[in-house]
């Protein structure tokens, strides 16, 4: 079976190298790749590109860049030249897209943080903009809002791209961070009518995770309500990729090739009905 309409992000296989994904993506029919930035680490990058090219792999987006906040001048300039990195290595790999986790620093008030992330975005879009990248912001879930993103909601996503005003700022949804959002698809809605919905990441959400960081769900395994919200992004008219990102240590733990199966045969049963494992 094909999945043209597929990416992986490598993170999800983390046990392998770059050119493990690449090439046992590619072989199962996977349309795209989306790259962390530690699988490439001291890596080749022209050599990278070519392999994903080879493989006829989709470059998809870059992750991940942002984590702008920081008490002093010179921990936010840090971050800067590290967003610049980024925007260097997508560039290099033709990853159209950046997606960028925006960061919170404890002790600072959600409003410092959100406007050091804001000042930051903006400044970034400039550069990526010559580069030809796009900045997708992704809102994280609350509980993670107080060490990794101070951007916790779609609308709060929204307004900042209202406040940035940057043609090459959008948001990526994550169902992870996103599904439980009464909010959800009034924000959603807003976000394709602005032409900005650049990214849509699926995996699922276990109520009883034992790792607030790595144990998510493959999809089936959660509860959030998966279908209604592919349902809901379709409907927008957004047309790319559906990114599979899941961080899980269990997983990590077994036969990735296993876990690679289990992972699109889940897939199969919530998005083409297929029999499920579970």
């Amino acid at each position: 079976m094909k999945y043209p309409e597929l990416a992986l992000h490598t993170f999800t296989n983390r046990p392998w190298s770059m050119g493990e994904c690449i090439e046992h993506y590619a072989r199962r029919g996977i349309g795209g790749i989306s790259v962390w930035r530690e699988t490439i680490e001291g890596l080749d990058l022209a050599k990278v590109k070519r392999q994903m090219d080879d493989a006829g792999l989709k470059p998809v987006a870059h992750v991940r860049g942002g984590f702008f906040t920081g008490r002093t001048t010179e921990d936010r300039a840090r971050a800067m030249e590290t967003n610049r990195e980024c925007v260097r290595e997508a560039e290099a790999l033709g990853l159209p897209m950046i997606v960028l986790v925006c960061g919170a620093t404890p002790g600072q008030t959600p409003r410092e943080n959100y406007e050091q992330i804001r000042d930051g975005i903006a400044e970034m879009a400039g550069w990526a903009a010559e580069a030809g990248s796009t900045l997708a912001i992704e809102p994280l879930h609350p509980v993670y809002a107080g060490d990794r993103s101070a951007i916790n909601t779609m609308k709060t996503a929204n307004d900042l791209c209202d406040e940035i005003g940057a043609a090459n700022v959008g948001v990526a949804l994550d169902v992870y961070h996103t599904w439980w959002d009464q909010d959800l698809e009034t924000e959603t809605r807003r976000c394709a009518d602005a032409g900005r919905l650049l990214g849509y990441h699926i995996c699922d959400y276990k109520p009883d995770q034992v790792d607030m960081l790595f144990d998510r769900g493959v999809m089936g395994e959660g509860c959030a309500p998966l279908r209604e919200i592919d349902a809901l992004v379709k409907d927008t008219g957004f047309s790319g990729f559906t990114e599979i990102e899941i961080f899980s240590r269990k997983w990590w733990s077994e036969n990735q090739h296993d876990y690679l199966d289990f992972i699109l045969k889940q897939y199969d049963a919530i998005y083409r009905d297929q029999p499920s494992d579970l």
